[in-house]
């Protein structure tokens, strides 16, 4: 009997679009053979399940089934795709935790710790994690512009802690344009992170662990043709993404051994991605950590499936299927 499987995306973020073609990713990716598979359409308290006849039904929130052909249908498994809340915040596993729905990603609090990009970089660097020099500020709070210069200094990063896909990212360079970074920022989360800027080459390298084995995949190297790696670089083709990276064997094998180790310290599930720069040198800068990473045919976790000769459809099955034994 196959298994019946929920990818559920959507959310209450700018990231709403992004997510719904992550599902359609992760849908192509996953054994149809095997799984029996609906995309789990959520917006606030509106959830629906897409049909195969294109029509939608909406979810029970009481037990996270819907109706079918006059017939009830109860999930054997989420894949969570929502990149922002209440998927990647934690919200949503609570949820699952409660009805007893295993599911792909991290728990409660890694969701929660890793979605706060502020509070996750300065918790991993209590473990030795080097980060940019940053402070958070949430709303309601004043910061002078004098202040940001003094303790962080220009150019540097202003955008959401929570959040992600760069919406409300400014690359402040003038003293003037603070003040408007810090409300286009506020637009999107009710916290704000004021960073320093990291002169150096980006990367990215994912990662994943059942109770078999640990897979840590080629990292990606990420050469942006704007000012950063923002949303048209991200997703309309204004960037370079190479994989394996262009740095030196010793400096990959750290960062691999660092993003395992990380996996470990956050207590992650299912696949992870970790944004880094590598700076002077060759000193390992963590940026982020994201535990929903992107999930389309062009995202960085399939180019690193390929580039590591794995087939996605046998790490997807892998993910399942793990929490199960």
């Amino acid at each position: 009997m196959r298994r019946t499987i929920a990818i559920v995306a959507g959310g209450d973020t700018s990231e709403f679009e992004v997510s719904l073609r992550s599902a359609q990713g992760i849908y192509s990716f996953i054994d149809k053979e095997k799984y029996a598979l609906y995309i789990v359409k959520m917006h606030q308290t509106d959830w629906q399940v897409l049909l195969p006849d294109n029509t939608e039904t909406p979810i029970d929130r009481n037990d996270f089934s819907f109706q079918e052909n006059g017939r009830k249908v109860k999930f054997d498994f989420a894949y969570i795709t929502i990149h922002g809340t209440p998927g990647e915040d934690g919200r949503l596993q609570g949820y699952f935790d409660m009805l007893q729905i295993p599911y792909s990603c991290c728990g409660v609090f890694a969701a929660a710790l890793t979605y706060n990009k502020f509070a996750c970089n300065q918790y991993l660097k209590a473990y030795g994690v080097r980060i940019a020099e940053s402070l958070m500020i949430r709303k309601g709070m004043q910061i002078s512009n004098e202040d940001v210069v003094e303790k962080i200094g220009l150019p540097c990063f202003i955008k959401p802690s929570l959040g992600g896909s760069s919406f409300g990212v400014t690359k402040v360079k003038i003293q003037d344009d603070i003040q408007p970074a810090i409300e286009k920022a506020f637009r999107e989360a009710e916290e704000v992170v004021i960073e320093a800027f990291l002169d150096g080459t980006e990367i990215t390298c994912g990662c994943y662990k059942t109770r078999e084995k640990t897979v840590v995949f080629p990292i990606t190297e990420v050469v942006s043709h704007n000012e950063y790696f923002d949303y048209n670089a991200k997703y309309e083709g204004a960037s370079d993404e190479i994989t394996p990276a262009r740095i030196p064997n010793d400096v990959r094998d750290r960062v691999q051994q660092l993003t395992s180790a990380i996996y470990d310290i956050i207590g992650a599930q299912g696949i992870i991605r970790i944004d880094y720069f590598i700076t002077e040198g060759n000193k390992i800068n963590l940026l982020e950590v994201n535990t929903t990473p992107g999930m389309t045919a062009t995202s960085f976790i399939p180019q690193q499936v390929r580039a590591a000769g794995l087939s996605i459809q046998d790490v997807m099955t892998e993910i399942i299927e793990n929490k199960f034994n």
